[in-house]
C-alpha cells in the first residue's frame, strides 16, 4: 500500500515535475502543463505496487491472467488512478493552493477512447477488479492512434472526426522497445522433409506500451500492454531518388495503417483484410510475449497451462487458437496434437451476444490469402482425427 502522502507533499512533488519534467514555472503553466505535472506525480505512487506486484509474481511464480481484447475503453487515467491511491483530497487541496481547479485539470486529460462501449469497458473494469483483488494479470490490446470517433451535429446529423487522443503527449505510457515482435502477413508455406515454413510476404514489427493498471486502494498494480505497429524496414531509398516517393513508403504506410483506427469500415474486401490483419497483429505479438515471458523461468512448455490462462475478449481475438498451436509447432518444436492439447488448456472465450451480425465471419479467400499457414493447419485438423480447431467463423 502507499505510504501516506499530504497535500504539502503532493504539491512539492507538482512543482517539482512542472519545473523538471513539464519545464515551466508557476507563473508561466498552462492548465496542459498542471495536468501533466499532476499525473507524473500521481503516477510515481504507482510505480512503488506496480513493480512490487511485478516481484511477487516472479518470486512466487504464481500463474498469470493474459485478456485479449480489441477494445480498452480505459477513459480518463488521472482521476481513475488518483481515486485508487487515496489521493483524490489531497489533490483537491493541493491544487487549490496553487490557484488550479482539479476538476478543470482532469477534465483536460483526452479520453483514451480505445473501445466502442460495453466490450471495452469491461476490459478496462475487469483489469482493474483483478487489480483490486491482487490477481497478476496482463491486458493486451493496440495502440490506435485514432480511437473512437468524435461526434458531432450539424443540421440534425451526425458528423464524425478522428478522435486524436495522442496528439499530446500521453503521461501514462512506459515504451518497452526492448518487447517487439515480428508479425507476419500473406506470403507462402513451403513443406519439405514433413515440415511445413511459412514465408510472409508482408512483415511489421509490433512495439509494446505499458500502462500500469492500480487497484482499489493502491495495494496491487497489473500492466495493460498496447501495441504500437511498426515498419519492419525503413523506406525504400533507391525508390525514393527515382522519384517514386508512395511506393517508398510502403512498408510505413502498411505498419501505421494496422493501429491507425480502432475499426475501419470493413464493407470492402481491403476493409475486411485490414480488420483480419489488426485482430491476427495484436493476437501473435500478445501469444509471442506470453512465450517469451514463461520460456524465462520455464522450460517444459507442456506445463504452460498450469502457469498460463488466455481469456479472448469477444471474437476478435479468436485467432489465438491456431496462432498458439502455430508458435508452438513452428517455433518451438512440439508435435501438432501436443500443442493442440496445450492451447485447449490455456485459452478461454467470452461471447457478448448470439446475434449473428456480431459474430464474424471470414470469407475461405480472405483468410488463406491473410494468414496461409493457418489455413493449411485449420484443414489438417479437420481432415485428421485431432478436433477442429477455433477460430472466428470461416465462411
Amino acid at each position: 500500500m502507499t505510504a501516506p502522502l499530504t497535500a504539502n507533499l503532493l504539491q512539492s512533488d507538482i512543482l517539482r515535475h512542472l519545473t523538471f519534467t513539464v519545464g515551466k514555472d508557476a507563473d508561466h503553466a498552462s492548465l496542459h502543463d498542471w495536468r501533466m505535472a499532476l499525473s507524473h506525480a500521481v503516477r510515481d505512487r504507482i510505480v512503488d505496487p506496480w513493480f512490487s506486484s511485478t516481484r511477487r509474481t516472479w518470486a512466487e511464480d504464481r500463474k498469470r491472467v493474459y485478456y485479449l481484447s480489441m477494445e480498452f475503453l480505459i477513459g480518463r487515467i488521472l482521476e481513475d488512478a488518483t481515486i485508487n491511491l487515496g489521493l483524490y483530497d489531497q489533490a483537491v487541496e493541493a491544487m487549490a493552493a496553487m490557484g488550479q481547479d482539479l476538476r478543470a485539470v482532469i477534465g483536460d486529460e483526452p479520453d483514451a477512447a480505445l473501445g466502442n462501449g460495453g466490450l471495452g469497458r469491461l476490459a478496462a473494469c475487469f483489469m482493474e477488479s483483478m487489480a483490486t483483488l491482487g490477481c497478476p494479470a496482463y491486458g493486451y490490446g493496440i495502440r490506435y492512434e485514432h480511437g473512437l470517433f468524435f461526434q458531432r451535429f450539424e443540421g440534425g446529423r451526425q458528423v464524425e472526426s478522428p478522435e486524436n487522443w495522442l496528439a499530446q503527449e500521453h503521461p501514462w505510457d512506459f515504451p518497452r522497445p526492448e518487447s517487439a515482435y515480428t508479425i507476419g502477413f500473406k506470403g507462402h508455406v513451403e513443406t519439405k522433409d514433413g515440415v511445413d515454413t511459412w514465408y510472409p510476404a508482408e512483415t511489421v514489427t509490433a512495439e509494446a506500451y505499458d500502462t500500469p493498471v492500480v487497484g482499489w486502494q493502491g495495494k496491487w498494480a497489473n500492466t495493460l500492454r498496447l501495441w504500437g505497429a511498426k515498419a519492419t524496414s525503413q523506406f525504400d531509398l533507391e525508390r525514393f531518388n527515382r522519384g517514386d516517393y508512395t511506393a517508398a513508403a510502403e512498408p510505413e504506410t502498411l505498419a501505421r495503417t494496422l493501429s491507425r483506427v480502432l475499426y475501419p469500415d470493413d464493407t470492402t474486401y481491403q476493409g475486411k483484410e485490414l480488420r483480419l490483419k489488426q485482430e491476427f497483429f495484436l493476437t501473435s505479438a500478445a501469444l509471442q510475449d506470453i512465450l517469451r515471458r514463461y520460456l524465462t523461468s520455464h522450460s517444459d512448455l507442456r506445463a504452460l497451462p498450469k502457469y498460463v490462462a488466455i481469456q479472448m475478449n469477444d471474437t476478435h481475438p479468436a485467432i489465438a487458437g491456431p496462432e498458439l498451436i502455430r508458435l508452438l509447432q513452428d517455433v518451438h518444436g512440439v508435435p501438432f496434437d501436443e500443442a493442440l492439447t496445450i492451447a485447449r488448456a490455456c485459452l478461454g472465450y467470452t461471447n457478448h451476444t448470439l446475434l449473428p451480425e456480431a459474430l464474424e465471419k471470414w470469407a475461405t479467400f480472405t483468410f488463406g490469402n491473410v494468414l496461409p499457414r493457418h489455413m493449411q493447419m485449420s484443414k489438417r485438423s479437420t481432415a485428421g482425427t485431432a478436433a477442429p480447431i477455433q477460430t472466428a467463423r470461416i465462411m
